[in-house]
């Protein structure tokens, strides 16, 4: 039993490495191709939303994943896939509190798009990362139960 909670705190802290480093990938060339860079909006966002996620495959298959062996286009394609799940989290939270629930200030945005959105986001996110893209050949069914 320690050994298996040894082993899920080790994937729970290498999962939130590769993710704070995705995001400070993210945010910084966001911010250059938004700013010196001189990209509109969106595309600044596009470009580095591809980054971060790029990072983050990239530390996760190098880190926490590192024992499981995934080869290929469909991984990388699969954990894209699960940010994007991600990031409509994220949004659908915004959305239902902003233009449902009627919380419209600028606190009531960043509380439930960056706080309660990015928790449910990230929930989905290791989800979907250990059960759908780094799957263990020997595990059958999520470590949850």
């Amino acid at each position: 039993m320690k050994d298996r909670l040894r082993r899920h705190r080790r994937e729970l802290l290498g999962f939130a490495t590769a993710g704070l480093l995705a995001y400070a990938v993210d945010l910084a060339l966001f911010t250059y191709l938004r700013g010196p860079g001189g990209l509109g909006p969106l595309t600044a966002k596009a470009l580095s939303f591809v980054a971060g996620c790029t990072v983050a495959y990239a530390a996760n298959a190098h880190g926490t994943y590192r024992d499981r062996r995934v080869r290929g286009a469909r991984p990388y394609a699969v954990f894209f896939a699960v940010n994007l799940a991600g990031a409509a989290v994220q949004l659908l939270c915004l959305a239902v509190s902003h233009y449902g629930l009627g919380y419209t200030s600028q606190r009531a945005d960043t509380v439930s798009g960056a706080v309660v959105g990015m928790a449910l986001a990230t929930v989905v996110r290791f989800w979907g990362t250990r059960t759908l893209v780094f799957r263990d050949a020997g595990r059958v069914g999520s470590w949850t139960g």
